[in-house]
């Protein structure tokens, strides 16, 4: 590392709506871990919650944290244990390193593991930083035709593949997705991609309704008509809202399947009546296990095009406003460069 330099800048939000740019040390990597220069990262909604409420159900911002987990980069340092040919090589993060001893873990489902360190979740620091360090069997290659974009966009990729196989997505599925932003967009290809032959979404912004139409969307739908979508085999809820949820499973077909990705209320009434008598098969999702494989080849192949989400680009020093992008009109995906300075794209 004696080329690189010690001291790095970072965002770093303080408190609720304070963010400020700070310099740090630059990580040293551990025997297994690689450090990342970082390229690009991803907004996501959990990030604008952290920095407007300072929690997330049960975790909470109790001292200044690092957001931003969406993240990807080139690797520019490499651990004891790391074959010194990663250097140079372009990764996409996986920002959830387990324990790798928990049963969760043992079963394949490093996702519930209770000891994950994830990015950007207290107190753990996430990528609105140059260089991050992390175990190198996450930092996943990715192919030369992929830009930096797509290489922060393969974790939201990831969390699309993973509601599609809850939702047991396949060839001549009916899918109906609520909320057409980034994941909802995102289901709605890795649909297509699984062969769906009907796949319906719903919004309340005509503008994401045209994208997801482009993006791979059979049909488009005003939230509150729903219930026009009958018999589907799956609804995939990105919305988090109490009135959609409640809609879309009215419109399951009976032995259908249920999977809500949105973070909405932390409690929900429910429609008890109906899920039992069409034996409706109802999860929740949790991020995401062993499926960045999988979302790397698809974008890669083209069958998922990331690069179309993103709206707007801003550097460290304007992590805030990038923070209040969500919000407009037209926005879908904005991602900060830790590199770059510029606001805008």
């Amino acid at each position: 590392m004696s080329d690189l330099p010690t001291t790095m800048r970072v965002s770093v939000l303080e408190s609720v709506g304070q963010v400020v740019v700070q310099e740090r040390p630059v990580p040293a990597p551990g025997p297994d871990e690689v450090l990342v220069r970082i390229g690009s990262v991803g907004i996501c909604g959990s990030d604008v919650h952290y920095y407007r409420h300072g929690r997330i159900g049960s975790y909470v911002v109790e001292s200044p944290l690092v957001l931003g987990h969406e993240a990807g980069g080139t690797i520019v340092a490499t651990g004891r244990d790391v074959p010194a040919d990663r250097m140079g090589e372009r990764v996409a993060l996986e920002p959830g390193v387990p324990c790798r001893r928990c049963r969760q873990c043992k079963e394949g489902r490093y996702n519930l593991c209770p000891q994950i360190s994830f990015f950007a979740t207290p107190p753990v620091d996430g990528a609105f930083a140059e260089f991050v360090a992390i175990a190198a069997d996450f930092a996943h290659p990715m192919p030369p035709q992929l830009s930096a974009d797509a290489a922060a966009l393969i974790e939201p990729l990831a969390v699309a593949v993973w509601a599609c196989g809850k939702a047991g997505v396949s060839a001549g599925s009916r899918v109906l997705i609520a909320g057409a932003g980034p994941v909802g967009l995102l289901v709605a290809q890795v649909s297509r991609a699984l062969g769906a032959q009907e796949i319906v979404v719903s919004d309340v912004a005509p503008d994401r309704l045209e994208t997801a139409l482009r993006l791979g969307a059979t049909r488009t739908l005003d939230a509150a008509d729903t219930g026009t979508a009958v018999g589907v085999d799956a609804f995939i809820d990105c919305s988090g809202a109490p009135a959609a949820v409640r809609s879309g499973i009215s419109a399951v077909r009976p032995a259908g399947r249920v999977v809500l990705v949105g973070m909405g209320a932390a409690e929900l009434s429910l429609p008890l009546a109906l899920i039992q008598e069409r034996e409706l098969v109802l999860t929740g999702t949790f991020r995401y296990a062993n499926v960045y494989p999988t979302a790397i080849a698809l974008a890669a192949t083209g069958q998922v095009d990331l690069d179309s989400l993103v709206t707007s680009r801003f550097g460290l020093d304007d992590v805030r406003s990038a923070l209040e992008a969500s919000a407009e009109p037209g926005s879908i995906k904005a991602i900060v460069e830790p590199g770059g300075r510029a606001v805008g794209i």
